[in-house]
């Protein structure tokens, strides 16, 4: 963790992003990877830099939705209390809702669980000008599948191949994949299902199958690690976020997001010719 020398706006806009992306054929170790940063920033300045991004973020999807020209995809995982619904609240807050939408991915319907794995993902893919986040993804069937023994090892090892061919297709056709991993530590995952109980206008969020779902853990930190290490590519690059500090995670996610949008070399559409001589009564 950084210290707080360099706790400026600035810095907030110029630290290095790609840190925080997995290379494609590297190894990867969880455990090696922060869940608590702050890059020598305070809370204050991350969130006045955060709130300006947003603004600029809001600018880009006008743009891409006005443009009608590009697709852009956001995958979010994480384990339980990760932080996908918070990331999706702030982060997003103010983009245009007619050019953006959350898909999310709970268990198969028997009409799903009737075709291939990737059909349910396929049909919530964006179509051009549109921005999709995916709240879990077709991740889960190397995640979740694995973890609980539900299909064959030999069936969710080769779904890797499967899944960077699909994101292939897509990015060849002209999608562009942000794919964010909210990294939390074990003991900041107790403290939020803490929360849960003791706080009543979350209680709600608390459900029995949070405390099963935490005795695997470990095989879900396992799960994750691989999934990261077979799934990163050029095309496809994953970004491990770490996302103890929900602060410092909506400041470098808002970052991520408004260096691929601008990225994008968009223009609005021309305008209509003679519009100068129009008067409007």
């Amino acid at each position: 963790m950084h210290n707080g020398a360099m706790s400026t706006p600035e810095h907030a806009l110029s630290f290095d992003l790609d840190r925080y992306r997995v290379k494609p054929d590297s190894a990867v170790d969880l455990a090696t990877w922060a869940t608590d940063e702050n890059e020598g920033l305070t809370k204050s300045i991350g969130r006045k830099v955060t709130m300006g991004l947003n603004d600029r973020l809001e600018a880009a999807q006008e743009l891409l939705w006005a443009e009608d020209k590009q697709k852009v995809l956001v995958v979010l995982q994480a384990t339980d209390t990760g932080g996908k619904d918070g990331t999706i609240r702030h982060v997003f807050d103010g983009v245009n809702p007619q050019g953006v939408r959350v898909a999310s991915f709970k268990k198969p319907t028997s009409d799903e669980l009737a075709h291939d794995y990737l059909w349910r993902v396929h049909k919530h893919t964006p179509s051009t000008g549109e921005m999709v986040i995916f709240n879990r993804s077709h991740y889960e069937d190397v995640l979740v599948v694995r973890v609980h023994d539900i299909v064959p090892e030999e069936h969710w090892r080769r779904r890797y191949r499967h899944i960077r061919e699909f994101e292939r297709l897509l990015a060849d056709e002209g999608t562009t994949i942000i794919k964010i991993y909210l990294h939390i530590s074990k003991d900041e995952q107790k403290e939020r299902l803490q929360s849960r109980l003791d706080e009543p206008e979350k209680n709600w969020k608390f459900s029995g199958s949070d405390l099963a779902e935490r005795k695997h853990w470990d095989a879900y930190q396992a799960a994750f690690t691989e999934m990261l290490a077979e799934t990163s590519t050029d095309y496809a690059p994953w970004y491990v976020v770490p996302a103890n500090r929900k602060w410092f995670r909506n400041l470098l996610i808002s970052r991520l997001m408004v260096n691929a949008l601008e990225g994008l070399d968009m223009a609005y559409p021309a305008a209509e010719d003679g519009l100068s001589d129009i008067v409007i009564d």
